[in-house]
């Protein structure tokens, strides 16, 4: 059994909550959390960098000089890519950076990297999270008591409209869900807190059947 600490909302220690160590999966699934990370990270890049070619560079319709008796090398036209103004060669061009990941290698990688960080003890358990006051500063008080300087991510089992009010203006915190909570948030935050019921959602996720 895995002991998670539980917080109240004063930032004091009331008790503790186990997890069966059999949930946790952290002998495989390194590289799954390695393929999915880069995954998520390349849809996030827009792929909107884009360069001319020589076929779509204004003008060049008409010889730049005369071909014999200037002492220059030839040309053909002003939209050479050896001539400043001219064409890209081989420049970026619009495209999609996303790569796909089946939902299999998904689970697997987010049971590896949710165990790692309870096996860690990086996992907390906040009692009243869901009644959190909707005011950035109350929210930056108590989660300065219970993690320090540490970035934080708060996990609830559903949408708290007054925590996310709370926590986005905040660059050292973010909410989510239970059911919607990614491996990259996961391997971002150094601590995570959730409620008792986002728990409860958690735990069906880690024990998930990933078949070989």
């Amino acid at each position: 059994m895995k002991k998670l600490t539980v917080y109240n909302m004063n930032g004091e220690t009331a008790g503790e909550q186990e997890i069966a160590a059999g949930l946790l999966e952290l002998k495989r699934g390194s590289q799954a959390v390695t393929d999915v990370v880069t995954a998520y990270r390349a849809g996030l890049r827009a792929g909107t960098a884009s360069t001319k070619k020589r076929s779509e560079v204004r003008g060049g319709g008409r010889k730049p000089f005369r071909q014999k008796g200037t002492g220059r090398a030839r040309q053909g036209s002003n939209r050479s890519p050896i001539l400043r103004g001219g064409g890209v060669v081989f420049g970026p061009q619009p495209r999609d950076f996303s790569k796909k990941v089946n939902k299999k290698l998904a689970t697997l990688a987010f049971r590896r990297a949710l165990s790692e960080k309870i096996a860690a003890g990086a996992v907390s358990v906040v009692d009243g999270l869901e009644a959190m006051e909707p005011k950035t500063k109350v929210l930056a008080g108590w989660l300065k008591k219970v993690a320090g300087d540490r970035k934080a991510l708060l996990v609830t089992a559903e949408p708290v409209a007054a925590l996310n009010r709370a926590v986005r203006n905040m660059t050292q915190a973010e909410a989510t869900t239970a059911a919607q909570v990614t491996t990259y948030q996961v391997l971002r935050y150094p601590v995570i807190f959730t409620d008792a019921a986002g728990l409860e959602v958690l735990k069906k996720r880690l024990g998930e059947e990933v078949k070989a």
